[in-house]
């Protein structure tokens, strides 16, 4: 029986996910998600269960609502890295998901590290 795209997307996240969470124990997880229409990204504290930062394209702040391009991610990027320094957090380990590291999911990764916060 052939497994379904989300069965294999599921599979490879947590394959991501577990393998950092070995590597990097008490840091903060700065998980992004990526659909069609939008791209999220948040600071996660793991061993509280808490969120202590999150940014999106759903916001009216960012000017780039309902846009997933390389711009708009990067303001995710840059909103997240200000939101995390406020919140006092200045390193964080970089949790893609099951997507890849490449065009918007990079472009958040690399307007955080600009905007101050450690990846």
């Amino acid at each position: 029986m052939a497994n379904s795209k989300r069965t294999l997307f599921l599979k490879r996240r947590l394959r991501v996910r577990n393998k950092l969470r070995k590597v990097n124990a008490g840091r903060m997880r700065l998980s992004v998600h990526r659909s069609n229409k939008n791209i999220s990204a948040q600071l996660i504290d793991d061993v509280n269960g808490v969120t202590l930062a999150s940014a999106s394209t759903l916001e009216k702040a960012l000017g780039v609502i309902g846009k997933s391009n390389v711009e708009a991610a990067a303001k995710v990027g840059t909103a997240i890295a200000e939101r995390a320094v406020k919140a006092g957090v200045t390193e964080a380990y970089f949790d893609r998901g099951g997507f890849l590291f490449h065009g918007k999911v990079k472009a958040v990764a690399d307007a955080a590290r600009e905007g101050g916060l450690k990846i």
